[in-house]
């Protein structure tokens, strides 16, 4: 995977850029990188110009700027990224955090994108047990300066199918990439980066401004963190349809690529 390097607000950002046509912009979860998009990269760019940038301190992005509080920075920097590379227009497709910042940048900048498919992500507040015991986790790694067993016991499984028999090859090399995290990316990028995703502001009163026909809500029917009721809720403010993904988790491109592939493929329009 090719990487490229760009300076947003006095920090590297790295992305994917692969392709050519209309763009697609993807975002990626939290603890991953732009590798989570493999086989939609594939699939996509033999049609689009496909972008995935990197998150602070995820992949070749370096750690969080300063400003990085809230998830309206974050909408602002992936703009800036749109506006650097002269990109007027996109599609953008969102998983998890991914999905977060991308409603952000829509509901600010309607004229920008196209089409908005938000996979395997809420745009609520996280609910409170969950954001204590996200946070607890956190508090963990950092003190730890490492991700140690008990605690990649805890965090693995979330992101995959419940019944944890798919994908074992992903589910292995996650952990190991997670384990080998050093304390510096823990404590600069992600615990800052988790606490401001667990403690985002609640957007569903907004949910009714995106585009009905052209928002899509997406989730694995077996997303542990973003149950699919959170996803059927969101569908029904925002007016638009939503789909499962069988046989899959929080990482649904991973877990059953060929379906989301063959969704993304029908529903975004090749020149927007």
């Amino acid at each position: 995977m090719h990487k490229h390097y760009i300076e947003i607000d006095g920090a590297r950002l790295s992305y994917v850029d692969q392709g050519s046509g209309f763009t697609v912009l993807l975002g990626h979860s939290y603890l991953w990188s732009a590798a989570m998009w493999q086989p939609q990269i594939d699939a996509l760019s033999r049609h689009f110009r496909v972008i995935v940038p990197e998150l602070w301190g995820h992949g070749d992005s370096a750690a969080p700027p300063p400003g990085t509080v809230d998830m309206d920075a974050l909408a602002r920097q992936h703009l800036a990224l749109l506006d650097a590379l002269g990109i007027d227009r996109c599609h953008l497709v969102g998983l998890s955090v991914g999905g977060m910042w991308g409603a952000q940048l829509a509901l600010e900048q309607p004229h920008r994108i196209d089409r908005l498919v938000l996979i395997d992500t809420y745009l609520g507040a996280e609910p409170e047990a969950n954001r204590l015991k996200y946070f607890a986790l956190l508090d963990a790694a950092s003190a730890a300066g490492a991700f140690q067993a008990p605690l990649l016991d805890a965090v693995v499984p979330m992101f995959f199918h419940a019944g944890g028999d798919t994908v074992p090859q992903e589910r292995e090399q996650f952990r190991a990439r997670l384990e080998a995290t050093d304390a510096d990316t823990i404590r600069q990028s992600l615990d800052p980066l988790g606490r401001l995703i667990f403690s985002r502001a609640d957007r569903l009163t907004r949910l009714s401004a995106l585009p009905a026909a052209r928002t899509l809500v997406v989730c694995g029917d077996q997303d542990i963190p973003r149950p699919p009721s959170e996803s059927l809720h969101m569908a029904q403010l925002i007016g638009c349809p939503a789909v499962q993904i069988p046989f899959a988790g929080h990482i649904s491109s991973l877990e059953n690529p060929q379906v989301v592939n063959n969704l993304l493929l029908d529903w975004l329009p090749r020149n927007g």
